[in-house]
């Protein structure tokens, strides 16, 4: 049973960890926003000119983003932890270390732009409304999961986010079409689709792009670049490995996306070229895994302790953007503890919220599979004699 105290702090980390919310420092009163160089190799473009070096932003926003980030590490260490005491059963993909991609991008767009990835997607799930307590749940296959009781870390949606897709790049397309049906409807947003570099030689993406110039939908791709697609490196994979220069004749961008700044800024760039009508474009964030492609996956037959220590060491998000809090006096060390200690508060609270939930009941399975408007009264079960009515 939590104590008094920490239940005062989860209190806390419920107003001040969301991230759809934030609250203000002191420190931030005499200057609210700060000016930020970015460093000179953040962007590399190819047919398109590479987003300002210089990022104007609040001081709210970047303490902001500090929390998205340090929460969804958090929630994912925790999984990490699920997974090993066997109550996470099958797959578990997590994105420790690639946090900057999704908090950076969530804070660039609207609650009317979409998202649709793959299914290390935990992260965005969080960036795109989710609460932690939901997303636990759906890994341990409990009714609070947020796929609405099935279960199973395949199946993750809130409005406005089409996560945990299983069949490798399947998901590009469905966000042109997605995009398309922006377009068609008049809507000034756009739809950014995520995919792996090792999901970046299927096919389909390639038709995908084509049909997002042909129709020059709002559509934004976006590689999300870890290096290793499943236990293959990059360059053993891909015979170019300029993921931003795929698309040959949509332009690209190349982005550090080991900086939630540069994220940010790419993202905002991103946006606004294909609302504003010129059509599609290619992002590729240089990010990194600390762990396995899976949980199963140790992540080091492949590459080196010590490649995996030195990303740790001088290329880690959360450390990055802790070093500007404190450089522009955007929050002190004390306030930054006090985050650091309320998401692990909120986040062990909610892994007991998440193991609390019950499994969904075994009649589930057979739910949700076709639209009420579909007609369809019955469902064939495992068995020819087993049938299931509605």
């Amino acid at each position: 049973m939590l104590s008094s105290q920490k239940i005062n702090l989860s209190k806390i980390a419920a107003k001040a960890i969301t991230p759809l919310s934030f609250r203000t420092f002191a420190s931030s009163a005499v200057a609210r926003n700060v000016s930020i160089n970015l460093h000179q190799g953040s962007f590399e473009s190819y047919n398109c000119d590479a987003p300002s070096l210089e990022v104007n932003i609040s001081k709210e926003e970047l303490v902001r983003m500090y929390k998205s980030m340090v929460v969804m590490r958090r929630m994912e260490m925790a999984s990490d932890g699920l997974y090993k005491a066997k109550l996470i059963r099958g797959f578990c993909h997590l994105c420790t270390g690639q946090e900057a991609v999704a908090v950076g991008m969530e804070t660039a767009l609207t609650a009317e732009d979409k998202i649709i990835t793959a299914y290390r997607c935990h992260g965005f799930t969080y960036m795109r409304g989710g609460s932690i307590t939901s997303i636990l749940a759906e890994l341990l296959g409990r009714k609070a999961g947020i796929s609405g009781g099935k279960g199973g870390s395949m199946h993750m949606f809130t409005p406005n986010f089409y996560g945990g897709n299983g069949i490798v790049g399947a998901q590009v397309p469905l966000g042109a079409g997605i995009s398309f049906a922006q377009k068609y409807l008049g809507n000034k947003a756009a739809t950014f689709s995520l995919y792996g570099d090792g999901a970046s030689n299927q096919g389909q993406v390639f038709e995908a792009y084509n049909m997002a110039k042909l129709w020059e939908l709002p559509s934004v791709f976006v590689c999300e670049n870890n290096r290793y697609g499943m236990g293959t490196a990059a360059n053993r994979s891909s015979a170019n490995t300029s993921y931003f220069k795929r698309g040959d004749y949509i332009p690209g961008l190349k982005v550090n996306g080991m900086d939630v700044l540069a994220v940010h800024q790419a993202v905002a760039y991103a946006k606004e070229w294909t609302v504003s009508g010129k059509g599609p474009l290619l992002l590729e964030m240089e990010t990194y895994r600390y762990g396995g492609h899976s949980m199963s996956d140790p992540g080091t037959t492949y590459r080196t302790r010590e490649e995996i220590q030195h990303m740790r060491s001088n290329n880690d998000p959360i450390t990055g953007l802790k070093q500007r809090l404190l450089e522009f006096n955007v929050i002190t060390e004390d306030e930054m503890k006090a985050i650091d200690k309320a998401a692990r508060v909120e986040v062990d609270q909610a892994v007991e919220e998440a193991k609390a939930s019950p499994e969904p009941d075994v009649d589930q399975l057979f739910t949700q599979i076709y639209q009420k408007e579909a007609g369809v009264k019955s469902l064939r079960g495992r068995e020819p004699e087993e049938t299931h009515y509605y």
